[in-house]
């Protein structure tokens, strides 16, 4: 009905997860019970005033097959995507916002066997996977005082020590791809990730690009090498 009863319906919609959103730090993105995920914005970044944004997930694809009734794959690509999962490929999903890079990764999951423990790490939980022997782990924003920052760099570290047999990261965006890539190349691999690409070409200048921000001194040919021996396989998808 106003601006009023939108701030306190956000505040109710924000309790249950433990973020926080208010003029100090305006933005937010975090999950609903229903695995929805939610964006919220406020003044005074917003000049239009507090601005909700809800992204709801297909409840109707949970299967390869769905992605094959919707033309999304066909039988060979599936049969392939399978088998890959199976053999413990390094698989990057990319493509842009909304074309399905978290839908195919839950449903590609699926093919993980049972006896195998996941770690999956993310910023704000979207990952949905099937399996009995899950740890699901996410980051942390600072707090009122900006200090208590966990962030994906420092969970992937940890979650090296808890003997995965996977890990699946929701989304690269920085400089834990150095930490993905080194830890790809020392034994842990049928490792997941997304990254926000145009092309597959794009996927690599990003890698590369995020790894130059690490800080650690290497040149572009030894990351290229070490991106090119960790990463199998690249599925692009576009809307």
């Amino acid at each position: 009905e106003s601006e009023e009863h939108l701030m306190h319906t956000i505040q109710k919609i924000i309790s249950p997860s433990g973020r926080r959103v208010d003029e100090s730090s305006p933005y937010v993105d975090f999950s609903l019970a229903d695995g929805s995920r939610v964006n919220i914005i406020l003044p005074p970044v917003s000049l239009i005033g507090p601005v909700v944004t809800i992204r709801k997930f297909s409840k109707e694809i949970d299967k390869v097959e769905d992605l094959i009734k919707l033309d999304s794959i066909d039988q060979k690509m599936a049969d392939f995507l399978i088998a890959s999962i199976k053999a413990r490929l390094n698989i990057v999903f990319s493509g842009a916002t909304g074309v399905g890079k978290t839908t195919t990764l839950n449903v590609l999951s699926r093919y993980i066997p049972t006896s195998e423990r996941i770690v999956t790490i993310e910023d704000t939980s979207e990952l949905r996977l099937m399996q009995d022997h899950v740890v699901s782990l996410q980051t942390r924003p600072q707090n009122v005082e900006g200090k208590g920052e966990i962030g994906i760099r420092d969970i992937f570290k940890n979650s090296l020590r808890m003997c995965p047999d996977r890990i699946i990261v929701g989304e690269i965006r920085g400089v834990e791809a150095l930490d993905m890539i080194q830890a790809i190349a020392s034994g842990h691999t049928g490792s997941l990730a997304i990254v926000h690409a145009n092309s597959p070409l794009d996927v690599i200048l990003r890698l590369e690009m995020m790894i130059l921000m690490s800080g650690i001194e290497l040149n572009l040919e030894n990351i290229r090498r070490q991106i090119a021996n960790a990463i199998d396989l690249i599925v692009h998808m576009e809307q």
